[in-house]
Parts: C-alpha cells; sequence; structure tokens
C-alpha cells in the first residue's frame, strides 16, 4: 500500500488556546501552539484542575478501615 503525500501537514487545536497548528516534527511543543501553552496545560494537571475520571483513590485512613474489618470478619 502506498500513502499519499500531502502537501498541507494535518493541522490540529492547540488544547490549551484552539490556535491551528501544524503537527510537523519542527514544531517541538505539538499538539501545543507553543512552550507557554504547553506548560499551562501541565500546571492545570498539576494542581488537579484536569482529571481523568473514575474511582477515587483510596487514602491509607480508607484502607487501614478495609483490613481492620476484613480481620474482624475472619475472627
Amino acid at each position: 500500500m502506498s500513502q499519499k503525500n500531502n502537501s498541507r501537514p494535518l493541522e490540529v487545536a492547540c488544547p490549551q488556546c484552539r490556535k491551528t497548528v501544524a503537527w510537523i516534527e519542527d514544531n517541538l511543543h505539538r499538539p501545543f501552539c507553543s512552550k507557554r501553552c504547553k506548560l499551562l496545560d501541565l500546571g492545570a494537571w498539576a494542581d488537579e484542575s484536569h482529571r481523568i475520571a473514575g474511582e477515587p483513590a483510596m487514602d491509607e485512613t480508607d484502607i487501614d478501615e478495609m483490613i481492620m474489618r476484613a480481620e474482624r470478619g475472619q475472627e
């Protein structure tokens, strides 16, 4: 199979500012348009503004309570 050689590169929207960005090797920040947008997105993950949906993680207190209930059930 042969691939078509398009003269125009794929263009995507920057996830942070929605600016159109060419998806090319020269863009070191892709899919972001700039280092600034890339760092803003990283910061949002770090302060938990961005999250992946799912069940909340258990903390140590929850784990200890679960272990104590399991031990009481076995005795």
